[in-house]
């Protein structure tokens, strides 16, 4: 590129950043608010699993119908709809006064945010250029995993400050901001941008599909009897199970398990996910590099795939057995943060396998990923409560294995085998 070139994809990568982290700063703060919830309501903790397999349950169901709609309709409008329609449930989750009503909100909540990471692969393929993927994905993860790095302690501030119920109010505001400046720059098309020369385009669509701007439905049957297709659900199935553990349940684990307070809580919760953000940002860094190097993508996305997998297993069984409570905070931070390899190689390779068809690719993986969020929460609870905390995070660990075997199917240097031609119609 000259040096006259616009850098205007990455000013939309920094509002990706922000919307990934404003979604799951609204995720979090149920988490954080659980005990005081708890309190209030005279909730136990299989009536919160509940609460948030519930949300799990909304979002899972609308992944692969978001990807779909992401190619059809395009990325602007979708998004933009999806935050403001789970910024507005985020708000009312501060006015529920039942377990019916807390589990309404969370699940219409979570159909809302389904759409958005999806919709965001679409993104992400038709904003940058091939060898920016890895870069890419790591920003939109980053603000996922950035949400809960500074959510415990800022959710603990305005809790003891103004209650539980202003955090709601806040974020759904936030959000609805968000995706007003969305709407208005994250243009479906760069060569539609006002902010993006015609140089930047150019770099931008190098070696990429011209097809990108037409309206298609992705060739399911084609996808459906792919082994790799499969394989990377199942991994990110895995993945996200044990995310999902850390995010529904860290805060009262540390203060049953480990006897933290309130306060301490909210620091020592924001030590993982503070790995995981970091990890996930060097591992799209060092991805990408690798592969301008010329090192396969197989190598490149598959060995952070796994090894991010083995080291999450190793060191949540440790943090398990830990007698001191820091030191079992010092081993979840780095199992946690082990994490961000696999995940920045999932959304990397779900991007290589996919082509222009990588919301639909994207909406699948995230869907299955998501069955794990509908898993984890209930299933750590009635673990924890009938075996103990120490025997929920043992089987977390033992999860690995799976997502470990499921990797070595993906193979994302090869992408899926499309034998038919979907088109419907050009974008007006």
């Amino acid at each position: 590129m000259n040096k006259e070139t616009t850098n205007f994809r990455w000013s939309l990568a920094i509002l990706m950043f922000f919307i990934a982290f404003i979604s799951y700063m609204d995720r979090v703060n149920l988490s954080v608010a659980t005990p005081t919830i708890m309190q209030e309501f005279s909730f136990n903790k299989m009536d919160m699993g509940l609460l948030q397999t519930a949300f799990f349950l909304g979002y899972a169901l609308m992944q692969i119908p978001g990807g779909i709609m992401s190619e059809y309709f395009g990325h602007r409008r979708v998004l933009a709809g999806s935050a403001i329609w789970w910024s507005v449930f985020t708000a009312l989750t501060a006015f529920c006064s039942s377990f019916t009503g807390f589990v309404a909100v969370r699940a219409l909540f979570g159909m809302g945010e389904g759409p958005m990471a999806p919709t965001m692969g679409r993104f992400m393929y038709r904003w940058f250029n091939k060898t920016e993927k890895g870069r890419a994905s790591s920003l939109f993860l980053g603000g996922v995993f950035f949400g809960p790095v500074v959510g415990p302690a800022i959710t603990v501030a305005l809790m003891t400050t103004f209650g539980w119920r202003s955090v709601f109010v806040v974020f759904g505001a936030a959000g609805l901001v968000l995706a007003a400046l969305w709407y208005y720059l994250a243009v479906d098309s760069p060569r539609n941008s006002k902010f993006a020369n015609s140089a930047e385009v150019d770099y931008i669509e190098e070696g990429q599909d011209q097809a990108s701007d037409e309206k298609e439905l992705a060739p399911w049957r084609d996808f459906l009897g792919s082994s790799q297709f499969w394989a990377v659900g199942i991994q990110y199935f895995i993945a996200d199970y044990i995310m999902f553990v850390f995010l529904a349940w860290l805060p009262l684990y540390l203060m049953e398990a480990q006897n933290f307070s309130m306060k301490s809580m909210g620091v020592a919760a924001s030590f993982p996910w503070a790995a995981l953000c970091l990890v996930t940002m060097v591992a799209g860094i060092v991805s990408d590099k690798l592969v301008a190097a010329g090192v396969s993508k197989y190598k490149a996305r598959t060995l952070f795939g796994i090894g991010g997998l083995i080291a999450c297993c190793a060191t949540l069984y440790l943090g398990a057995v830990a007698t001191v409570p820091w030191m079992n905070v010092l081993w979840l931070t780095i199992s946690l943060g082990s994490l961000g390899f696999t995940f920045n190689a999932s959304w990397a390779a779900c991007i290589d396998l996919g082509g222009k068809f990588v919301g639909s690719v994207s909406g699948w993986m995230n869907f299955w990923g998501n069955v794990g969020g509908i898993a984890a929460p209930t299933a750590t609870a009635w673990i924890a409560t009938n075996y103990g905390w120490q025997s929920a995070i043992l089987f977390t660990a033992g999860t690995a294995v799976v997502g470990i075997i499921a990797w070595l199917a993906v193979k994302p240097d090869v992408p899926l085998k499309i034998k038919s031609n979907n088109s419907i119609e050009k974008v007006a």
